[in-house]
């Protein structure tokens, strides 16, 4: 009868299914739901015929399960409503599902605004009243962790507000991860007690202090090209600046935002440190020590 194949970040996929189904007459509830070893010709076979009750339906999970060309044909001919979710669909079934029935694609957002944006219209959607801010919060500590998000908003749902980011912080009671760029811009701006607060929340979350060294070295490396492209050009956009380093936007913007606050005679001393600092982890000193003092030495 109908094949829908729902395909994309799972958790928009599950969602985009239930909405389908029931805009089309049918309680995602009450229809049998097969995955895993249940997916074959055999066990599918009786729930792709008719029932007594009406058309009916079955709702096929393809997650670990790697369907042969026969398969596919079987429920791509069913004589019912057959609901696939197939979140990393190859080409060779995507091309089936087009051909023989509709593809409802998710895709995920991925910058942290398009994550926010996502919260704003998710909140509103369940009517609730959120905060940008506080949506902005739970961007940032769950990433692109969506049905975490989603389960933060359901519990909020049985709260009162106003939810903004102060409420919903100490509800979820999560720390903000570490950032990289942001301790670099902390640290370049004389803040160090916040620029060594999220060399802390990186360590904790359990980033490796030699591949933090890694970062710092390659983002001050970025830097160090910012500072000379600003003295050369004076002036320059993020967008000249990620062509001219070859790097992407976000990094640029990052690089160029700690080098505005420096000069050459600056940006010297403080790769002097790195330099320094490094070859002091490779002697053996305590690693997160000496990135600790590092970053200090980097706010002076």
């Amino acid at each position: 009868m109908t094949l829908l194949a729902f395909t994309g970040n799972r958790f928009l996929a599950e969602e985009a299914l239930r909405e389908t189904l029931i805009k089309r007459g049918l309680n995602p509830r009450d229809l049998p739901r097969l995955g895993g070893d249940d997916v074959t010709a055999q066990i599918l076979g009786p729930h792709l015929s008719p029932g007594l009750f009406g058309d009916g339906g079955v709702i096929v999970d393809l997650d670990g399960v790697k369907p042969d060309k026969a398969l596919l044909e079987l429920l791509a001919g069913a004589a019912v409503t057959v609901a696939v979710l197939d979140e990393t669909a190859p080409a060779t079934r995507t091309k089936l599902y087009q051909a023989r029935g509709e593809q409802i694609v998710s895709a995920a957002p991925s910058k942290p605004g398009e994550v926010t944006g996502w919260v704003v219209q998710y909140a509103r959607k369940q009517k609730l009243a959120l905060d940008r801010d506080a949506a902005g919060y739970l961007a940032e500590v769950f990433g692109s962790d969506l049905a975490g998000i989603a389960s933060e908003l359901t519990k909020l749902a049985l709260l009162g507000g106003p939810h903004t980011r102060e409420a919903v912080q100490r509800i979820v009671g999560r720390e903000l991860p570490g950032d990289s760029f942001a301790m670099l811009g902390a640290a370049t701006a004389g803040r160090p007690g916040e620029a060594v607060g999220q060399l802390r929340r990186l360590l904790a979350s359990g980033e490796d202090p030699f591949k933090l060294m890694g970062a710092v070295v390659w983002q001050y490396s970025l830097v160090a090209r910012c500072v000379a492209l600003l003295q050369e050009e004076g002036r320059i956009t993020e967008t000249a600046a990620a062509q001219r380093l070859g790097v992407k936007p976000y990094p640029a913007k990052k690089a160029l935002d700690v080098a505005r606050k420096l000069n050459e005679a600056k940006i010297r001393a403080h790769l002097a440190r790195i330099l320094d600092a490094d070859l002091a982890m490779k002697r053996g000193l305590d690693a997160g020590v000496t990135l600790e003092r590092l970053i200090v030495q980097l706010s002076v």
